[in-house]
Parts: C-alpha cells; structure tokens; sequence
C-alpha cells in the first residue's frame, strides 16, 4: 500500500505509518469484514426445491431444463447489470420532435430492450399458444417465475402479450388468425406485443363509468375518442381498450398509430423501469371483439390471465426476498454468532419459508388449472390466490428486507426495487377489493366453481385434524352464504362486507391442502397450525416452539 501524501505533496499524512505493513495492521476503514459474500450469480432454479417439486408434479418434467435455463439467466450478473440500468435510466417521452411534429416517441435503456428480448426468446408470452405440449402453461409460469426475479416492470408487456392471444381467440377468430403469428414470434425483432388500457380517470375500478366513445364507421371498424388513464408500455402493437359504443360498453383492438398521442409518463412507486402512459385517443380507429355491448365479458379472458402472471409474480418476488435474507443471515454475525443462529431471526426465516413455499405451490397448482380441463376451480381460484398472493408479498419483501437490516435498504442490495414493485400486483388486473368481490360473484353465479374449489382442498381430509375442522366450518359457511345471497339483499350486503374474510379463508385453506399433499411433514404441520390453527401471531417470527426451523430454512436454501 502506498502512503498517502498532503495535498501538498510533501508531507505523509499524519499517523499513517502505523497502518502500513503486515496485513494485521491494514488500514481498519478500507477492510471489509462481517459482510456476506455475493450472492450472485446463481441459478435461481436450482436453488428452489419446492418449485422443482411441483413443476415435475404437476405435469411439466418435459420443461425442467427451459426452466433451468431461465433460472441460469435469472441469476446471472448480467441480468442483473441490465435491471439496474433500465431502473436507473428511467423511460423518457419525446411527444414532439425539435420541429414541433407529434411523434410520441419513449426512449429506453438498451437493458430494458435486453430483458425483454431475453423473455420474448424464452417464449414467455407465447409458449401455452405456440406448444401444443401438455402443461404449457405450467412450464411458462415457473420459467415466468424466474424472470419476475429480475425486474418486474420488463414482464408487463410479457404478460399482456400472453394473455391477448385467447381473448382474441374467443371474440375475434379472425383478428387473432391475423395477429397471432406475430404475437408468438420468439424473435424480438419480429414479435408484436399486445397491452390493455381500460381504466379512465373518472372510473379506475368502475369501467362502466367509461367515457371514452366508439362511433361505427363501417362493418365492425369504429373511431374512439376519448382518453385512458392508464396505459402500460404504450409501445404495444395493438391494446384491448373500453369504450361505449351505441350498444354499450365494448372491447376494441386499437392499434398504436394515428389517434391515439401520449399525454405524459406516470411517475409511479414501482415498475419505473416501465413506462406507464396517459393517452388520448384522437379518432384512433378500432376493431370489435366480441359482441358489442359486452365489452367486459370480451376483455376478461385477457384480464384472468394477467391475474395469473398476478399471482407468479408475487410468489417470485416474495421467493427472491426468502433467498436474499437466509443468505444474508448465514454470513452476517451479530453479538459474536452467525445471524441465522439467533433464536429470532430463525423464527422470522422460517416463517418466510412456509409462506413462501405455500405460494409457490398454490401459485404453481393455479397454473396447472389453465392446462387442464378445470374451468369451474379455474374460474375460483384464480380470484382467490391472485387476492391472497398479491395481498402478502409486500409484507414478505419488507419482512425480508429488514432481515438485512440497512443493508437491504440501500439499491445495491436489490431489496428497495423489489419492495417498490411489491404492491403492483395487488393493484393491476383488479385491487383488493375488485377481487374479492370477484369471487364472491362467482360463488354465487357459478356455485359449481365452489364445489370444485372446496373438492380440491378436501383432497387432504385426514392428513390433519385442523385442515380437518377447517374444511367442515369452511363448507358450512359456504353453504349458508350462498343461502343468504339468494335470499334477501341485506344477506348479499353483509356478504360484501366480509368478502376479503371469506377469501382469506379459502386461500389459507387451499394452500394448507397443497401443503399437507405435497410438502414434508415439517413445512405442512407448522404452516397449518399457524395459519388455520392460529398457534402463531400476526407477524411473520411468531411459529411456535415446536417449530423446525432449521429444517425449514434448509429446505428454503440448501447450506452451501
């Protein structure tokens, strides 16, 4: 080490020559100690067992190694150089060019283009519609997973793009003949993306309240005038957009092109790598889906299967917080011991563990329904785990984040990104609320979607004697629900009034079934008597003493 001159040049700096010499006497403020070592690169599928798991059972051993590979890429350096870039190089909108003309051009990092071209390669929008192998669907959900473990934002257009292709399907055969080849390109170059604008600014939630018109100027082509609130990646090739047509609220394809000018850029929380417009629609000319006045039955195939990515999202994000924190807590010492060894943190890291394998599975086993001929439990569940994953991943990453301490609060760590993008889920494709009382429409309207839920949780009768109890008190209140629905209106109200209840109860109850079924005794017996048994506290670090929880931080991450 060479000794530091005055800004002079002619003086050692005072007291240096004691930190010369041998290494045991370098200088304190430049040795790094106590911090664990990176934790990248890694492949991220490798590392997640209950993934592994449920991939290979529920039908899509044939795409192990797709999967690897996502998670090979997922966990690299350069992935993650690319999402740091596309963060810190926010979208910028150029609407007019130096001369005055409107050209509503968006500028993006090349990362952004980097991962997104990554994702399109990987058949991350198209592989359910572009392979006619069995558990499609399956196998793009766990290699989505592995992506949404790299920046949220880039998988939106991804996932609207995936979910475009059945809605044209359905209510234009032949939009969708005209459409689909570019739609399942895998070559970037090549490939047309698809987005969605339905809210307006008077309405958000209530898109009935759409003002946006739609006037027919020939067979099944209309012009919209009128404005959306929100537009993800305006830089679609086409959206699904709302508007009222003289028939009523209906689904149109509009093209990106003339008649549609983007107001400004949302300047959000999260996903700021995505570019998030307002926009006007200037006599932008549109094409009928479906039947007109029918405009939410049209769209809500491609809004279910966003709900979908909705909830592998969650369960991703909610994964790479679990890894980052036990990581961090095997390396880092406090009070002369590893962190993981204290009594407290172990309890807080397990706890994730059981969450987060839970999501994984329900996540996982809600994917394998969009393979199979399951509409009546698709119809439910989707519903059900897009409002339960979405609604605890926040709380998962912060858990975690705070694992690592201040280091989990600075970027470098990665954990501010990934609790910034947390809540989005939670909001896209339907709130909360939106959700809940989704599956409360769907009890009542479609009750065989009950009975198809409630048979899928009861394939675990006997494993516990709380699951046990819990499925019989939940069957009953099922039953009595639906009884006051029908019957009088004050019954329907209170049933509003408790919707999120309701839910919560099937989720628990459907991820404690998937759990006794498929996880070892150590994971399911905790979860359940935590979860329905309600042995633990309101926070996650409250298992109780009985708790395993070595086994299950090891099962989470195995030691190195």
């Amino acid at each position: 080490m060479h000794a530091p001159t005055a800004s002079n040049g002619n003086a050692t700096a005072p007291g240096h020559d004691a930190l010369q010499g041998s290494d045991h006497h370098a200088d304190p403020a430049r040795t790094v100690l106590n911090q664990p070592p990176p934790l990248l690169p890694a492949n991220l599928f490798d590392l997640d067992l209950p993934l592994q798991e449920a991939l290979i059972r529920e039908g899509g051993d044939w795409g192990v190694e797709r999967v690897r590979a996502a998670g090979a890429y997922a966990g690299s350096l350069e992935a993650a150089e690319h999402s740091r870039r596309a963060e810190a190089n926010a979208p910028q909108l150029r609407a007019y060019d130096r001369y005055g003309n409107r050209i509503d051009q968006i500028e993006l990092d090349p990362s952004w283009h980097a991962l997104l071209g990554d994702a399109i390669e990987r058949e991350l929008h198209s592989l359910p519609w572009s392979s006619q192998r069995p558990g499609a669907h399956l196998v793009r959900a766990a290699a989505f997973m592995q992506h949404c473990q790299i920046n949220g934002g880039v998988m939106c257009p991804v996932s609207m793009t995936a979910a475009a292709v059945p809605a044209l399907r359905e209510g234009a055969p032949e939009l969708a003949g005209a459409w689909e080849g570019r739609l399942t390109a895998s070559d970037y170059s090549a490939v047309a993306l698809a987005g969605m604008a339905m809210t307006e600014r008077q309405g958000g939630s209530d898109v009935r309240a759409n003002i946006t018109l739609a006037r027919a100027v020939g067979s099944g082509d209309y012009e919209l005038i009128g404005h959306k609130w929100f537009c993800s990646y305006p830089l679609c090739d086409f959206f699904l957009m709302l508007a009222q047509a003289p028939e009523g609220l209906s689904c149109f394809l509009v093209e990106r092109g003339e008649g549609m000018e983007l107001m400004r850029l949302k300047d959000k929380l999260g996903t700021r790598s995505l570019p998030s417009a307002e926009i006007e629609l200037r006599g932008a000319r549109g094409r009928l889906i479906g039947v007109a006045g029918e405009g939410v039955k049209a769209i809500i195939t491609m809004v279910n299967h966003t709900r979908l990515d909705c909830a592998l999202s969650s369960a991703a994000v909610m994964r790479r917080g679990l890894v980052e924190a036990v990581h961090h807590a095997r390396h880092r010492a406090a009070f002369g011991a590893p962190l993981i060894d204290a009594p407290a943190m172990a309890n807080v890291l397990g706890d994730l563990a059981l969450e987060s394998e839970a999501a994984t599975l329900c996540a996982l086993r809600l994917a394998a329904s969009y393979d199979r001929d399951e509409a009546p439990l698709r119809r439910l569940a989707t519903a059900v785990v897009k409002y339960w994953l979405c609604k605890r991943a926040p709380a998962h990453v912060g858990e975690a984040l705070e694992c690592l301490g201040g280091n989990g609060f600075v970027e470098e760590s990665g954990m501010p990104l990934f609790y910034r993008d947390a809540p989005v889920s939670s909001i896209w494709e339907g709130s909360g609320n939106v959700c809940a009382l989704d599956a409360l429409r769907a009890i009542d309207r479609q009750p065989q979607s009950l009975e198809a839920f409630l048979a899928e949780c009861e394939l675990a009768k006997g494993a516990s004697r709380t699951l046990d109890h819990s499925l019989l008190q939940l069957r009953a209140d099922c039953e009595e629900l639906l009884g006051a629905l029908r019957s009088q209106r004050a019954g329907a109200l209170a049933a509003q009034f408790s919707a999120r209840a309701l839910v919560e109860r099937l989720a628990l109850t459907l991820q404690a079934s998937l759990l006794a079924r498929h996880s070892p005794d150590f994971i399911a017996e905790p979860f359940i008597a935590t979860r329905l048994g309600k042995q633990g506290g309101h926070s996650y670090g409250t298992l109780p003493g009985s708790a395993p929880v070595e086994s299950i931080i090891d099962r989470a991450l195995p030691a190195e």
